[in-house]
């Protein structure tokens, strides 16, 4: 623990873990925290800490404070919202050490608007923890009718009063607008974001609070919280070791805390990806059953430290890093959830051979996940996935895999494309399987004539302006000395930079030249419509590129990496820009919102268009694409990378 930071009283660590069942309550106490759930709702009430009384917001309903909700709908229906309340309590085990409870809602099918799944939830305090877990057992089972899981989570109302400043990484932290704040301003081009028009703390008036400007990627998503303005400081953290039971892998983007104060544990969600774009449908009779979490509430004060917020924070991270070390945990008392040696292990090593040159798959991103096609674990909720990165020399080790059946995953920074290895793999508890040497051959039909971008699957590297002057999150802007923004990490959560692209070209599309041109500068980071008098208009850019010599028999290949692609169709037309665009067309596709949601990246997705020889010319070359669809300021394109390669085999001449 770092100096300073407290546990309420230190003498109170050894203190058991006591329980007193109430007619309407359950209360928790280890003699650092006492927490109150409903009963037998399974609702966390009230959470009492170092002298304050209640760490959640009073102000709140009992039952809206600390609760499970989810979004969901029967097939071919409108999504409804519901809290997941418990109808059955019980004492799942009771020991001076530890106390487990379970609070389970089930469904009751005489009830027609209720969801067709078992939910147990599970709450775990143990002795000297400063902190309390939490977990689910959701369960369907067979003959059940169709049923289509969208988000699922645990969310916390935090004191009001007590809680403004929020920190999500080391550098996205300040403090906060309240709720009565976002009320009081501008609603812009959706509800989450708010023009902050006359605040309580006057230093925040003209900026924008948006809860997607502090989302996360999986990956990265180990911790975030609060810290309250008391003394002492109090911080309150989500700290979540692993992201086995998370949708859509280590680069899915989900909430964390913002504006209530709240602060959230996201076990499925379609932000980012999409509604239909995530498996949790369940056809009629389909049986599931799948353990979100645990996950850790931690909590932490420190008294008399002008430091307070970076103490504090500094201890959160070193109290995930002992979560995260001490995963899978071996204390929940559930069948469901399998201890360490009732895993496996899986290793190996993976190379890359692209244009005939072998080499080691650094940094590479390796992962067990369901059995499907190729990046399918993009989209994959109903099972689970563990994935780490490589060594330089592309060797991995994947540990604590749960026992079942994995197609094994990857894809390399660097290359386009996903790997899958042939085969599934069955994990068994204790097992130990070394897979050896396997070779990921990325897509390619010939050199490389030009190229755009760096495959990343984000746009991040591409141009991305300043964003307008009323719409500035401070916290995404650093100001040179004369009070000019400059760049800053994350700038790309800016609210409105959709907007800044009729700015930089208010007559003329885009238009990149191949040799002359540069992507970090001249290629803006969203291919969105263009503002023509108050009239979203298609746009059409153009990248022009010269050919020395052209094989007028040979076949071409466009390859186009997407980062993200909102209900856009993008035609593809090859030096006649009157070309009929159902040729070389992606198609409506796409539904993962990032560039209103400020990610720099949603699904990826991998285009191929073969390009006759004799469609080229000699000299100049103008590749036009248009994203022909102009239903919102939102629809658009984020491109990864592009690429056009020669026909195999054949010599190709750079011009001048």
């Amino acid at each position: 623990k770092l100096s300073g930071v407290s546990h309420s009283s230190s003498s109170k660590s050894d203190y058991p873990v006591q329980l007193q069942i109430q007619d309407q309550h359950v209360i928790l106490d280890n003699g650092l925290l006492q927490v109150t759930f409903t009963k037998p709702g399974g609702v966390v009430s009230m959470i009492k800490y170092n002298g304050i009384e209640n760490l959640l917001d009073g102000h709140e309903k009992e039952d809206k404070r600390g609760y499970w909700d989810l979004e969901w709908s029967r097939i071919g229906q409108r999504g409804r919202y519901s809290h997941a309340v418990g109808t059955e309590f019980k004492v799942i085990m009771e020991s001076p050490d530890q106390v487990e409870l379970s609070f389970t809602v089930r469904w009751n099918p005489s009830i027609g608007n209720s969801f067709a799944l078992n939910i147990d939830k599970r709450f775990i305090m143990v002795r000297g923890s400063s902190g309390f877990y939490a977990y689910g057992i959701y369960e369907r089972l067979p003959g059940w009718p169709d049923f289509d899981l969208g988000n699922s989570r645990i969310a916390f109302k935090l004191n009001r009063e007590k809680f403004h400043y929020m920190a999500i990484s080391d550098d996205r932290q300040r403090i906060m607008p309240t709720s009565q704040d976002r009320s009081s301003g501008q609603r812009l081009n959706y509800p989450e974001a708010v023009l902050l028009t006359n605040p309580s703390n006057p230093d925040l008036k003209g900026e924008v609070d948006d809860k997607y400007q502090y989302s996360c990627e999986n990956k990265d998503n180990r911790v975030h919280g609060w810290i309250s303005n008391t003394n002492p400081s109090v911080g309150f953290w989500m700290i979540t070791p692993s992201d086995e039971f998370r949708t859509g892998g280590p680069l899915k983007q989900d909430l964390t805390s913002h504006v209530g104060p709240t602060t959230l544990a996201v076990f499925s969600s379609s932000h980012y990806a999409g509604w239909d774009a995530v498996d949790l449908r369940f056809v009629y009779g389909e049986p599931w059953k799948k353990v979100y979490g645990p996950v850790f509430i931690y909590l932490n004060s420190v008294s008399n430290n002008q430091n307070a917020h970076t103490t504090l924070w500094n201890d959160a991270k070193d109290q995930m890093r002992t979560e995260v070390q001490s995963w899978p945990y071996s204390f929940p008392v559930s069948e469901d959830y399998p201890s360490s040696n009732q895993r496996g292990t899986v290793s190996g090593r993976l190379l890359v051979q692209d244009n005939q040159e072998f080499m080691f798959a650094n940094a590479a991103y390796v992962g067990l996940a369901p059995p499907g096609p190729a990046g399918s674990w993009q989209t994959q909720g109903k099972g689970y996935q563990f994935w780490v990165k490589s060594n330089e020399d592309g060797y991995f080790t994947i540990n604590n895999v749960r026992e079942g059946d994995y197609n094994l995953n990857a894809w390399v920074p660097g290359f386009i494309g996903n790997f899958k290895r042939d085969g599934d793999i069955t994990i068994t508890a204790g097992c130990d399987i070394n897979l050896g040497d396997f070779v990921f051959r990325p897509p390619r039909n010939g050199p490389t004539l030009w190229e755009i971008g760096t495959p990343d699957r984000s746009a991040e590297e591409f141009y991305i302006p300043d964003p307008n002057p009323r719409y500035i999150n401070k916290l995404f802007v650093n100001l040179t000395s004369n009070g000019e923004p400059s760049s800053a990490p994350n700038r790309f959560r800016q609210y409105g930079l959709w907007e800044r692209y009729t700015d930089l070209h208010p007559n003329q599309d885009l238009i990149y030249r191949v040799g002359v041109s540069d992507y970090r500068n001249d290629w803006f980071f969203a291919h969105v419509t263009r503002n023509a008098a108050n009239s979203l208009q298609p746009s059409t850019w153009q990248v022009a590129f010269p050919l020395a010599n052209v094989n007028y028999l040979g076949t071409y290949t466009l390859r186009l990496a997407l980062a993200s692609i909102t209900n856009a169709d993008l035609h593809v037309r090859v030096n006649n820009p009157q070309a009929d665009g159902r040729r070389f067309r992606v198609g409506l596709t796409g539904r993962d919102n990032a560039i209103a949601r400020h990610g720099i990246h949603g699904l990826y997705w991998l285009f191929h268009f073969e390009i006759p020889g004799y469609l080229l010319v000699r000299g100049t070359n103008t590749i036009y694409l248009t994203q022909s669809r102009c239903t919102s300021p939102f629809t658009g394109i984020m491109y990864d990378y592009l690429r056009l390669e020669g026909p195999p085999g054949y010599h190709y001449e750079k011009s001048g």
